[in-house]
C-alpha cells in the first residue's frame, strides 16, 4: 500500500521564508497537483531510491559522512542523461565563465519585494493578484 506524502508545512513558515529572503533566494513553491512542474524532484527521488539507498545505512553513526560521499559522487563522477552524459560539475563549471559574480547581482535583489507565501495555492495566487492591482 502506498503511503501519502507527509505535508511539510514548515517550508511555508514565515521564519523559513524570511531566511530565504535574507539569503537572496526567491521562494517559489510548486502548486498542488502539478506533476509537470515537479518532474525533476520526482526523477531525483527515483535515483536516490535506486542508487543511493543501497549504499547508505540509515542506522549508522556516520550517516552524514555516507551522504556526503554520495553527494560528491553524484555531482562529480556520475554521468547524467539529462546533461548529455556530463556530470553536474561539468555543467556548472562551463557557465561560470559567463555568469556575473554574486557581488554584481546582489544589489538587484530586493527582499522587501518578497511577500510571504501561504500554503493554500489558490488563496496565495488570488492574494498575489490583489497585491499587484493595489
Amino acid at each position: 500500500m502506498l503511503q501519502r506524502p507527509i505535508e511539510l508545512r514548515e517550508y511555508f513558515a514565515r521564519e523559513f521564508q524570511e531566511a530565504l529572503a535574507r539569503n537572496a533566494i526567491k521562494f517559489r513553491p510548486v502548486r498542488p497537483r502539478s506533476p509537470h512542474l515537479n518532474g525533476k524532484v520526482e526523477r531525483s527521488q527515483q535515483t536516490d531510491l535506486r542508487e543511493s539507498r543501497p549504499t547508505v545505512d540509515l542506522r549508522t553513526r556516520d550517516l552524514g559522512m555516507q551522504l556526503e560521499y554520495w553527494q560528491f559522487h553524484y555531482n562529480w563522477h556520475r554521468p547524467h542523461g539529462a546533461l548529455g552524459g556530463k556530470t553536474p560539475i561539468d555543467r556548472c563549471a562551463k557557465p561560470s565563465d559567463i555568469t556575473p559574480p554574486h557581488e554584481y547581482l546582489d544589489h538587484l535583489y530586493d527582499p522587501s519585494q518578497e511577500q510571504p507565501r501561504i500554503r493554500d495555492s489558490a488563496a496565495d495566487t488570488t492574494a498575489g493578484k490583489l497585491k499587484r492591482t493595489l
